[in-house]
C-alpha cells in the first residue's frame, strides 16, 4: 500500500513559491529521506501533510486519506517529531508521555517510552529545565506513542550529540522493523545515508531527484572514481582509456604516479585489463563512490 502520495502539490505565498508541482510517492515500509537546502520547502511539505498549511493546488494522501478533506483520519496514522517543537515547561517527562497517550487513546507504559529515547532518569523532572537534546528526545517519545504507521521526523538529529544521533538511527530502524514507514527530513546527509532506502532532493520548491542512493550515483555519471597506482605513468595514453565503454573521463597525476578514472562500476575491470594489455604494471588501486553529499551538491549547485 502507498503510505504517502502527493500529486502536483504547490504552495505559494504571494510571489514566493515554496513548493512547485511536487509529485511524490512513498510506499508502506520504506525509510524515505527528504533532503534539501535550507529554505527548499521541506518543512512546508510536512506542514501540508499535517494540514497546518493548505496547498495552493494539488493533493496529498496518507494511507489513502486526503490530508485536507480527511485530516483527522490522516493524522491518526502518524507520529510526528516537528522541527519547531515545544514542550510544556511545567509538565514532567512522564506527564508529557501520558498526555500523548490520552490524546491518541493509546495504551502503554510511559517509562518504557522514556527508556527507549534515553531520558528515563528524568521522568519526573519538569521539562522546562531540559536541554535541547533532552526536549527533542521527549518529543520523539511522544511521537512513538501508539505505534504509528507513519513516523514523520523533521530534522530529528539536529539537537543531539553524536551518541544521541546513533541512538536516533537505531530507533528509526527498530520502528521500521516493527512495520512503520519513516519519512525523514534532514540536511545532515550522513544521517540520511545511514538509514534511508530512497531519498528525494527538494531544490527551490521542486523535486530535483528521487531514487535510491545507488540510483542517484548512476544518474550523475556512473558514480565511481578509480585511482590506479602504476609503475610508469608516462606510458599511459589517456585518450585510449577514455574509449573504453563506461569510462567518463581519465587524467594523469604524475606526482602520485597515478591515473584517475571516473567510470561506471561495470567498467572498472575493463580499465585495469586495458592497462595490462598496454604493458602498464598496476601496483595498487582504490575505488571511491560519491557520497550523498556529492550527489546533493550535484543536484543543488552546492547550496546547503
Amino acid at each position: 500500500m502507498t503510505a504517502i502520495r502527493a500529486e502536483t502539490v504547490s504552495k505559494r505565498y504571494g510571489t514566493l513559491t515554496a513548493l512547485d508541482r511536487v509529485d511524490l510517492t512513498v510506499e508502506e515500509g520504506e525509510i524515505f529521506g527528504f533532503l534539501g537546502p535550507n529554505g527548499a520547502g521541506k518543512s512546508t511539505m510536512i506542514n501540508v501533510f499535517l494540514d497546518f498549511v493548505r496547498p495552493t493546488e494539488g493533493t496529498i494522501e496518507i494511507f489513502g486519506h486526503d490530508c485536507q478533506a480527511e485530516s483527522v483520519a490522516a493524522r491518526k496514522r502518524m507520529g510526528v517529531l516537528p522541527e519547531g517543537y515545544d514542550v510544556y515547561d511545567r509538565l514532567t517527562a512522564r506527564q508529557h508521555i501520558l498526555f500523548a497517550m490520552e490524546s491518541k487513546d493509546a495504551g502503554g507504559e510511559p517509562m518504557e517510552i522514556l527508556e527507549r529515547v534515553g531520558i528515563a532518569e528524568a521522568a519526573d523532572r519538569k521539562a522546562g529545565g531540559f536541554s535541547k537534546g533532552m526536549a527533542q528526545r521527549l518529543v520523539l517519545g511522544m511521537a512513538l506513542v501508539g505505534e504509528p504507521d507513519l513516523l514523520i521526523l523533521d530534522e530529528p538529529t539536529s539537537g543531539l550529540d553524536p551518541n544521541g544521533a546513533v541512538a536516533m538511527r537505531e530507533i528509526i530502524r527498530q520502528e521500521n522493523e516493527r512495520g512503520a514507514t519513516v519519512f525523514f527530513s534532514s540536511h545532515i546527509l550522513e544521517q540520511v545515508e545511514a538509514v534511508c532506502d530512497r531519498v528525494g532532493i527538494l531544490h527551490e520548491g521542486e523535486l530535483a531527484a528521487i531514487d535510491t542512493i545507488d540510483g542517484l550515483r548512476s544518474s550523475v555519471g556512473g558514480g565511481t572514481k578509480l585511482q590506479i597506482s602504476v609503475d610508469e605513468v608516462d606510458r599511459i595514453d589517456v585518450s585510449t582509456i577514455e574509449t573504453i565503454p563506461g569510462v567518463e573521463s581519465a587524467w594523469l597525476d604524475p606526482d602520485a604516479s597515478e591515473v584517475v578514472v571516473t567510470c561506471s562500476n561495470d567498467a572498472k575491470m575493463d580499465v585495469l585489463v586495458g592497462l595490462d594489455d598496454a604493458g602498464v604494471d598496476v601496483l595498487n588501486f582504490e575505488t571511491e563512490e560519491p557520497s550523498l553529499e556529492d550527489l546533493f551538491v550535484e543536484y543543488t549547485g552546492g547550496r546547503t
